[in-house]
């Protein structure tokens, strides 16, 4: 297993990382646990959550994910092997939640606290703010309608503050963000450098061969700056895996089970899908195991975030870091991407 460092933080993580957002939904803690238990033993050492996983999110599942993995840190004692990562919400439909999220100072640190109850640790080693809360393009909407000079918004200087504030306390040790844009990222490497708060290390935003926007805006910026891509969808959720092609919808699957999953399965998104997948066959390889290999291979990939609701979707997943993409394969995917750029942004 690669390690790399996460953005200048001196931290190590495994170039795959375990996703969690199907625990307490489509995975039972057993199962969570299995995973937990098999990712250590491949050495990878960097687990993702949320305060809100499992997805599709609900108030009776909320946090349980979090808590799944608390009840294995007890079991197990081996917190101090893994880089444990997770987030805190913004705004939305979370009524629940905090009579309804923000990043705010007094909400990030409520946030905190009861995630480091639920995961029964007393430290968090890369702390996430989930996504802005401003109003901006994200979870893939298209277009710009300009600013809202009346949205009464949190501003960063106050969530970069929390977060110091966090890490002063010693709860939290680094930070970064997720779901967010250049000007966001600037902003928060600004103030950072400005009222010497901290600085982030890393930004988890969707990427994979169905949308590599990620590369237009971001890949340059975050290079030149240290702040390391943490991808998460690298599958597109299971679509790059060519399993939903001609109309198929295994039981059990992601977008068999959530019609709500729409980002990926428009028209154009399995038309590319197909393109790949047959580059894939041609070559002789696994679809999937190429198309993370792919987001894995990047300069600007620290860590490739991968789910799975098997065992058997979890090792073949995590055997695509030793498949290495020969010339070839990757001039045949940049063929399909010129013909379909980003179908699904």
């Amino acid at each position: 297993m690669e390690y790399r460092e996460l953005g200048r933080s001196g931290i190590k993580v495994s170039s795959i990382a375990l996703g969690t957002m199907t625990w307490g939904q489509q995975n039972t803690e057993a199962e969570a646990h299995e995973q937990m238990d098999y990712a250590l033993e491949r050495d990878i050492n960097f687990f993702d959550a949320a305060e809100m996983y499992p997805v599709p999110p609900k108030a009776e599942t909320y946090g349980r994910t979090e808590e799944y993995m608390g009840t294995w840190f007890k079991q197990r004692g081996q917190r101090d092997r893994v880089v444990l990562a997770t987030k805190a919400i913004s705004r939305g439909d979370f009524d629940y939640i905090r009579g309804g999220p923000t990043l705010s100072r007094e909400h990030i640190k409520q946030a905190c606290e009861a995630s480091l109850r639920r995961l029964q640790t007393d430290y968090i080693d890369l702390y996430q703010l989930h996504w802005p809360d401003r109003s901006t393009n994200f979870f893939g909407k298209l277009g710009f309608q300009g600013l809202n000079a009346n949205e009464a918004a949190v501003s960063i200087e106050e969530s970069l503050s929390a977060l110091n504030e966090l890490v002063q306390e010693g709860k939290v040790r680094r930070i970064g963000v997720s779901n967010e844009t250049p000007w966001g990222v600037a902003e928060y490497l600004r103030l950072s450098e400005r009222a010497g708060l901290p600085r982030i290390d890393s930004i988890q935003n969707p990427y994979n061969l169905l949308n590599r926007s990620f590369e237009v805006g971001l890949a340059e910026f975050t290079c030149r700056e240290q702040v390391g891509l943490l991808a998460y969808s690298p599958l597109a959720f299971g679509m790059l895996a060519g399993k939903y092609l001609d109309g198929q919808r295994p039981e059990g699957a992601r977008l068999t089970l959530f019609e709500r999953f729409q980002r990926y399965n428009n028209t154009q998104g399995f038309a590319a899908t197909a393109d790949y997948v047959q580059v894939a066959r041609d070559h002789g390889i696994d679809p999937a195991q190429m198309a993370l290999a792919y987001v894995t291979s990047r300069q600007f990939v620290t860590s490739n975030i991968i789910g799975a609701t098997s065992m058997e979707q979890l090792k073949s997943n995590i055997d695509s870091e030793s498949l290495v993409l020969s010339d070839q394969v990757l001039a045949d995917i940049e063929a399909v991407h010129q013909r379909q750029p980003n179908p699904c942004p």
